[in-house]
């Protein structure tokens, strides 16, 4: 099995940077990573390239021009160029565990995608790791919001998989900032919709999608640990009509959007890529 490390990012180099650091401490490796760089300045490129030369695997470049919130858009731009079976997707604001891709390395399960938790830091421990460049990190340091979910414990997780969290509403609920799915699942329900515009909840929709389309979700929990770097809230200007693509799909059991990553997989290079 191939693993493509997906990242996304918009204007925050700094993150980016510890980010891409514990993506270098893992103890396996994925077969490469590809940064969905929705339309970040010369500085975010310039962090990229240094880091080329760190890694031995590829570390591929994805950018468009910045048109406002289009993570739906840049994320398909990143899938179609990704070469691997299986696509682990996080955000350029997190620092992994050093166990993070093997444990969805092991979690992966035909016929299904995964939800993984993210630990949450507060502001003053964010600010000391943003200027330390510090990236290992304890669950029970002060400023860690969630230890319990925190701690990795193998043996638990499999008694978690199918059965935590699929009640309700809570079947829809995915944190896109980390999760993994089969690229030929994603591609079958046309990837993410670019109607979307502007923040959330694009992820959810996604999901949505793919339940319909069959495939089952499974949590894995304590373990693919992500420590979640505290920034501001995001907008919200176009939330209502995003909301109303969220339930469209959920309503309808729509399993393919028109606006999709079909408009890309013709292409075998792109403009932008560095």
């Amino acid at each position: 099995m191939k693993i493509s490390l997906l990242i996304s990012t918009y204007n925050w180099p700094d993150a980016l940077e510890l980010c891409l650091s514990s993506v270098l401490l893992q103890d396996i490796m994925p077969d490469e990573i590809l940064i969905a760089d929705d339309g970040s300045t010369d500085e975010t490129r310039v962090l990229i390239n240094k880091y080329k030369e760190k890694f031995s695997i590829p570390l591929i470049h994805i950018w468009h021009e910045d048109q406002g919130f289009e993570l739906a858009k840049i994320r398909n731009k990143a899938i179609a160029r990704a070469t691997g079976d299986y696509i682990i997707q996080i955000d350029g604001d997190l620092i992994l565990h050093k166990a993070f891709i093997r444990d969805h390395r092991r979690f992966a399960k035909k016929g299904t995608f995964v939800r993984a938790s993210r630990i949450y830091i507060d502001s003053n421990l964010s600010k000391e790791l943003l200027l330390s460049k510090r990236v290992e990190i304890s669950p029970f340091e002060k400023g860690i919001s969630n230890t319990f979910s925190a701690v990795r414990i193998t043996f638990l997780q499999p008694f978690f998989a199918e059965h935590y969290k699929q009640k309700g509403d809570e079947r829809w609920e995915i944190h896109g900032c980390n999760m993994a799915y089969w690229r030929a699942d994603a591609i079958s329900v046309n990837g993410y919709n670019e109607d979307f515009k502007g923040w959330g909840p694009e992820d959810k929709e996604f999901v949505a999608r793919l339940l319909n389309k069959g495939l089952r979700r499974r949590f894995l929990k304590f373990g693919a640990i992500v420590f979640h770097i505290w920034h501001k809230i995001n907008t919200k200007e176009n939330l209502k009509n995003n909301l109303c693509l969220f339930e469209h799909a959920k309503r309808t059991k729509l399993e393919y959007c028109e606006r999709g990553i079909s408009q890309y997989l013709t292409d075998s290079t792109y403009e932008n890529e560095s």
